[in-house]
């Protein structure tokens, strides 16, 4: 049986890892073993970020709504509570977005909100 040579994937393997780390400094874009370490974390890393971000556009949509309810003259805790007791559906990503574009009608939702938390 012929042996077999392993030249040119080994080269292709090898090519796709250096491309994948082309712009990083050092070693980590230019030494094989180092750059496959650094594709690996990046990776790992790239995966949970992708987690992360959810997280974080949520808090973020909650700080906008915060911001806009106290200039209102209520919290965030009451406001939601509010809003629930009068069957408002409206999502946090909707209501920081009117909160940011409309404070005249985010206003009225924490008019709402007071309302249904005094009744």
């Amino acid at each position: 049986m012929p042996r077999v040579k392993r030249g040119v994937n080994a080269k292709k393997k090898r090519r796709k890892v250096l491309k994948a780390v082309k712009g990083m400094r050092g070693a980590r874009g230019r030494l094989y073993r180092i750059a496959t370490q650094a594709v690996d974390k990046a990776l790992v890393c790239a995966y949970a970020d992708r987690r992360k971000k959810k997280r974080d556009m949520r808090r973020l949509w909650i700080a906008r709504i915060n911001a806009a309810a106290r200039l209102n003259g209520i919290t965030y805790n009451r406001l939601m509570e509010g809003l629930i007791k009068a069957n408002v559906a409206l999502d946090r990503k909707v209501l920081s977005d009117i909160a940011v574009k409309d404070p005249a009608g985010f206003a009225k939702f924490a008019s709402m909100a007071k309302e249904a938390l005094s009744a």
